[in-house]
């Protein structure tokens, strides 16, 4: 899908949901999702050839898949973490995004370790 079909269904989908919020506030947040899920989706095949093309350039480096796999766990709890607190300030939880973005960090720490790891690693086998 280009870029034009999935703004089209963003403006859309927000003009439908700026209507309902003051009507339906419930409602309103369930079209957002909904929304928001056929965006992602429509944006997958980008991230599979973003992906490929990283592993593709990986391998002609000679980079271990160690090195790869904290960076794209680390990647994807961002950007979960980002949707779901927009989300949450959405439905009006500032305060739950705040907290929920605070774990999305403590955990986006968790998984680069072993990037760190490899780095510490690499640096003694220079030394």
């Amino acid at each position: 899908m280009d870029i034009f079909k999935l703004s089209a269904l963003a403006v859309t989908a927000a003009l439908c949901a700026l209507t309902l919020r003051g009507q339906v506030p419930g409602l309103a947040l369930v079209l957002t999702l909904a929304a928001g899920t056929l965006l992602l989706g429509g944006s997958v095949s980008a991230l599979a050839g973003v992906r490929g093309l990283a592993d593709a350039l990986s391998r002609t480096a000679g980079l271990s898949p160690r090195i790869w796999a904290p960076v794209w766990k680390t990647v994807g709890i961002g950007v979960v973490t980002r949707l779901s607190s927009a989300v949450c300030k959405d439905a009006g939880e500032g305060g739950l995004a705040a907290f929920l973005e605070t774990a999305g960090s403590a955990l986006a720490l968790l998984a680069a370790l072993p990037l760190v790891e490899a780095v510490f690693d690499t640096l003694g086998g220079l030394l």
